[in-house]
């Protein structure tokens, strides 16, 4: 299950462009015949994935949930201790329902303060470690310096860059497969 915000929702792309619908293929190619389940929403942020996913998890019943939460709490200048209690609580729920998670961390323009910035960047390892999970520092890593990757809005990856980013993303699925 990918649970996350625009970013793994294919903002401003079609459904089957988005890196999240890849996965699916990349899934069935490897043989493996597990469903992806993509629950991201745009616009979203901690909180409000913190209210949806016990629902979620009592739904589906995930074996594995790609955490993609964070970045419009940033954006937002939410609080990060709140911010990182509830990334706490979707880990915990997440794991004694018996899924495994991948979190894949968030970076934020300096615009936002260095103060802010580094306590918000810090959140996603604090967690991982805590929660003993497994860890992709920076979701956009690959593709952050490349302009032409992103839409006009400069926030969310264009079609071309949802492959690179499976590809990222697989890196670290696919040792939990």
């Amino acid at each position: 299950m990918v649970f996350g915000d625009s970013l793994s929702a294919a903002y401003g792309l079609d459904e089957e462009q988005g890196w999240a619908y890849l996965l699916q293929d990349r899934l069935s190619d490897s043989g493996d015949e597990r469903e992806v389940i993509n629950l991201s929403v745009s616009g979203e942020t901690t909180g409000g994935g913190w209210a949806r996913l016990p629902d979620a998890l009592e739904v589906y019943r995930p074996s594995i949930l790609v955490l993609e939460l964070g970045a419009n709490d940033g954006l937002r200048g939410l609080s990060v201790k709140r911010m990182q209690r509830n990334l706490t609580n979707m880990v915990s729920a997440a794991q004694d329902s018996g899924a495994q998670v991948l979190m894949l961390g968030m970076r934020l323009p300096p615009s936002y303060g260095k103060r802010y910035v580094q306590a918000f960047e810090a959140v996603f390892p604090r967690v991982a470690e805590e929660q003993n999970v497994a860890l992709m520092p920076f979701f956009l890593e690959s593709i952050a310096l490349r302009d032409e990757l992103f839409q006009e809005d400069r926030l969310h990856p264009t079609a071309p860059a949802q492959p690179i980013l499976l590809d990222e993303v697989w890196r670290f699925l696919e040792p939990m497969l």
